[in-house]
């Protein structure tokens, strides 16, 4: 699959996102799934418990996938997606103007493809126990509930049922037991989403359905660099037996902004706009802009 990295960032990146993949996931060494937060006492709050800050506005950087995430792909052009028969049978029906016509242009901007968007992003506490996404590409808002599902059945959303749980810093050597959380702060944020309304992986009809699971791990950075810097990786694995043929994973990066300044809200589109012909968010030929 082709990458455009650019920066001994982007592959310190790309290696903890499989890292961190590979505890989790089935067959993984080690389980910080199995540590997580569940000493934490239930009167304790998510937002007093924090482990990372992922509050504040943020902007994707686009160094992988750039003709699939930049652009709106050809019909049929399937590239790195583990699509079974039935998933390459309806990708081959996508109709854009149809899309819009009922009302659908929001298909890609789903729970399970908006965090490969081009876009900025502004998170806050919605309350004590529920962290809110907000997206200006398609203006979506995605809610984290800590302390279990909202799902009352009913009408299905795009950005589906969000369960969300701190996970711990896990320590590795020292006098505590491989794997055992490390005391104070320090570690990542879990979501699994259910119950989404059928969408697509990629803007060119590519599909993911109602039964679909999609499985998320935010982690914060603070690499080598200009004072200040803060990168936040998002870590995906969707499993959607009815279209995929296996697990499909991919990893994204963003970058802390100071402010608002540059928050743009655009309603969904079902092509992309001829903006995007420009380089990339946060992005330009040296590496992540300034």
């Amino acid at each position: 699959m082709p990458r455009m990295v650019q920066s001994r960032s982007v592959l310190y990146f790309a290696a903890s996102a499989l890292l961190l993949l590979s505890l989790r996931l089935p067959g993984g060494v080690g389980t910080a799934r199995a540590q997580g937060d569940r000493g934490a006492k239930a009167s304790t709050s998510a937002k007093a418990s924090a482990v990372i800050d992922m509050t504040g506005y943020w902007v994707a950087i686009v160094n992988e996938d750039w003709r699939w995430r930049m652009l709106t792909p050809a019909k049929g052009d399937y590239s790195s997606l583990p699509l079974n028969a039935e998933g390459h049978r309806v990708a081959d029906t996508w109709d854009p103007a149809k899309d819009e016509r009922d009302g659908n242009q929001c298909r890609a901007y789903g729970a399970a493809n908006i965090m490969r968007i081009p876009e900025r992003l502004h998170i806050t506490w919605a309350d004590d126990n529920t962290l809110q996404m907000e997206t200006d590409a398609g203006m979506q808002k995605r809610q984290f509930h800590f302390g279990g599902p909202r799902w009352q059945g009913g009408q299905t959303q795009w950005q589906g049922d969000s369960v969300a749980r701190w996970e711990k810093q896990v320590q590795y050597g020292g006098d505590a037991a491989y794997g055992g959380p490390s005391p104070g702060k320090g570690g990542d944020l879990e979501v699994i989403t259910t119950h989404m309304r059928p969408g697509y992986l990629r803007k060119n009809g590519v599909p993911y359905s109602e039964n679909a699971v999609l499985t998320e791990y935010y982690n914060i950075f603070y690499p080598e660099g200009p004072q200040g810097t803060v990168y936040m990786t998002v870590t995906s694995a969707i499993d959607d037996p009815k279209y995929l043929s296996e697990t499909y994973v991919t990893s994204g990066q963003f970058r802390r902004e100071p402010d608002g300044a540059k928050w743009d809200p655009t309603p969904c589109r079902p092509l992309w706009p001829l903006r995007a012909l420009l380089p990339p968010v946060g992005w330009n030929e040296n590496g992540p802009s300034k």
